[in-house]
């Protein structure tokens, strides 16, 4: 999945509006974000990649970014 593809679904299934230079941008100064972003968010993404994330993984993501790579790995 391409990073601008990764955008798009966070925009699509999270209702953030994030482009890909917004993904490193920390949770903590993003704008609206929430846990249940974090869930929608991992639901969305293992839909999307056929793949299972890991909780604890994603929980200790700092930015979009982060949650990016795991699902690239």
């Amino acid at each position: 999945m391409k990073q601008s593809a990764f955008a798009d679904l966070v925009q699509e299934e999270v209702g953030l509006d994030v482009g890909v230079d917004d993904l490193a941008i920390g949770f903590d100064q993003l704008p609206r974000w929430d846990s249940v972003h974090v869930l929608t968010l991992i639901v969305a993404l293992e839909k999307a990649s056929g793949k299972r994330l890991s909780l604890p993984d994603v929980l200790s993501a700092g930015n979009l970014a982060d949650i990016y790579e795991l699902v690239r790995e």
